[in-house]
């Protein structure tokens, strides 16, 4: 796709990486068939194809209208289209060049800024969201449904490890998993610690920039940034062997801090060195199937539906691992019609888009349903908060299956 960039653009690290995203597109169309807006939506603009069209309209100098910023506002950053397409196109990156300057261009109604300002502000904040978590659970029957819907209900903690080992792996904590589902890092901790691996969590950690970098707030997100790696910076000197990476889309962010840091010499060779060391759970625990095959027991459960995350096998393109694994240590895993859509939580997504995120997770539940499952198993908190939000059946990490296949 030939470009001919407005001045603002030109000679901008910006500019240049979407000029060279958008001169790889060549218009094929494969993207739109595996778009869950377009599939929704029927409309071109609010598939890939037409989205880079407006982002390659905005880069050249046309006026930016509050429609742009609907068709924008709408994707979900699933990344789909990018596992799709034949020539490479990093549409991911595209689109959050895109964002930023339609932001800055465009100035939106009061109450969206209001509502933007106050989920960037308050979920990363782990001193507010964990508090507030804790209440809501605790009044959760009373509340109205639509809030109901957002709040897990409160399970029995399982006993974090005591022993220590010579192994050490970091794992990030998470901003807004240790409110909602904490038992999903402590199964984390005793299946490492089964495998004499001590799990550590840097006190000074927090949200990965996810929130506030997809909601436009950049900088923000880029302070996130610095504060992990700067968290991290001890325990990679001391030698741990990975940063673990529980939640997909938290290590579909960190796994791009090199590029979100290139521009930035205090932190841009450290950033190179924590994506390598970056590690999801589905990397690093199928290195030790025949440890955990022989540990592992027969349990009640044998049988689970699973829900591949978009920020796992698009995002990190991360395929087949957990599948195989599972499937290794005795359970029945089946994949569901069209498992490569989003289910509708992308984040904050469920929030400022309810009738697209919602109309996508009836969608998926109806597939997974549709397998008769014990138990539906996936790897990301936002998606099993959102999926176990319309469903009775029981919705879980599968790390804290193969917890259960361990110690029961």
């Amino acid at each position: 796709m030939q470009t001919n960039l407005a001045d603002f653009m030109r000679n901008t690290a910006d500019g240049e990486e979407a000029e060279a995203i958008l001169r790889k597109c060549v218009h094929c169309g494969f993207c739109t068939a595996t778009c869950p807006t377009y599939q929704i939506l029927g409309d071109e603009l609010d598939g890939p194809r037409g989205r880079i069209y407006l982002i390659k309209q905005m880069m050249e100098g046309a006026p930016v209208s509050r429609s742009t910023q609907l068709h924008l506002d709408r994707c979900l950053t699933c990344r789909n289209c990018e596992t799709t397409c034949p020539s490479g196109v990093q549409y991911g990156r595209l689109l959050e060049i895109g964002r930023k300057v339609v932001e800055e261009k465009v100035e939106r109604p009061f109450g969206q800024r209001v509502q933007r300002r106050l989920l960037a502000n308050f979920l990363p904040n782990s001193k507010l969201f964990t508090p507030a978590m804790k209440i809501g659970q605790q009044f959760r029957p009373l509340l109205p449904k639509t809030l109901r819907s957002k709040i897990p209900v409160a399970q029995r903690s399982l006993e974090a490890p005591t022993q220590t080992h010579d192994r050490t792996m970091l794992m990030l904590a998470g901003c807004v998993q240790p409110a909602m589902m904490p038992n999903v890092n402590t199964a984390t901790a005793r299946v490492f610690d089964a495998l004499g691996i001590q799990i550590l969590i840097a006190p000074d950690a927090g949200c990965c920039g996810a929130i506030r970098l997809h909601l436009g707030f950049n900088d923000d997100a880029l302070d996130d940034v610095r504060n992990n790696i700067d968290a991290w910076w001890p325990y990679v000197e001391n030698g741990v062997e990975a940063i673990v990476m529980n939640a997909s889309g938290c290590g579909a962010t960190v796994k791009e801090y090199a590029h979100l840091m290139r521009n930035d010499p205090d932190y841009a060779q450290k950033a190179a060195r924590i994506v390598d060391l970056t590690r999801d759970l589905a990397e690093i625990l199928p290195l030790y199937e025949d440890e955990l095959t022989a540990m592992a027991r027969r349990r009640a459960v044998h049988t689970v539906a699973y829900h591949p995350p978009c920020t796992l096998q698009h995002g990190q393109q991360i395929r087949g691992h957990v599948e195989n694994l599972l499937t290794a240590l005795g359970i029945e895993v089946h994949l569901p019609a069209d498992s490569h859509l989003c289910c509708g939580s992308a984040g904050t997504y469920s929030v400022l888009q309810p009738k697209l995120s919602y109309a996508l997770r009836d969608q998926k539940l109806d597939k997974l349903e549709k397998l008769e499952p014990q138990m539906i198993v996936s790897a990301n908190v936002g998606c099993i908060a959102h999926l176990q939000s319309g469903t009775s059946t029981p919705v879980v990490h599968w790390i804290q299956l193969l917890e259960h296949l361990l110690y029961g």
